[in-house]
């Protein structure tokens, strides 16, 4: 009973998921300096980041193994870090919330054009991971 309860818990998840959108804040400025404004304004809230994810080269490097010509990004990275008190919060309000850690907030470069953003989460208690990431992504864009 309990394993088809969690099934069907993360099955609604991922359809809500896949209908969620974004936020991307302009950066008018080099990729370099937004990637610095983005780990800075992590660290600034006093968290870790756990990963960067190097998205541009991963897609630049695997361009032509899938048969495509087609240059997405002229870089691309997403910082991955977690808030131990908001996921602890997040989690504890629902257990399901598991699903959206870690957090994330991208930079992108596209044709000199630089965005910093994340994805947004569903209302609730995750609104509070979701203001969290705003704050980033403005400080960062010097909002």
């Amino acid at each position: 009973m309990f394993k088809t309860a969690i099934t069907i818990s993360l099955i609604t998840l991922s359809t809500v998921a896949g209908a969620q959108d974004f936020t991307a804040y302009d950066f008018d400025g080099s990729f370099d300096d937004a990637t610095f404004g983005v780990e800075n304004a992590i660290i600034d809230h006093g968290l870790v980041i756990d990963y960067i994810s190097h998205v541009g080269e991963m897609l630049s490097r695997t361009q032509t193994d899938v048969g495509s010509d087609v240059t997405l990004y002229d870089n691309a990275q997403i910082f991955v870090f977690c808030s131990a008190v908001l996921s602890r919060k997040m989690m504890e309000a629902d257990p399901t919330n598991i699903a959206f850690c870690p957090y994330g907030v991208f930079v992108a470069d596209t044709d000199g054009a630089v965005t910093v953003g994340y994805r947004h989460y569903p209302d609730g208690a995750m609104q509070e991971v979701q203001a969290l990431l705003d704050e980033i992504a403005r400080e960062a864009v010097g909002e």
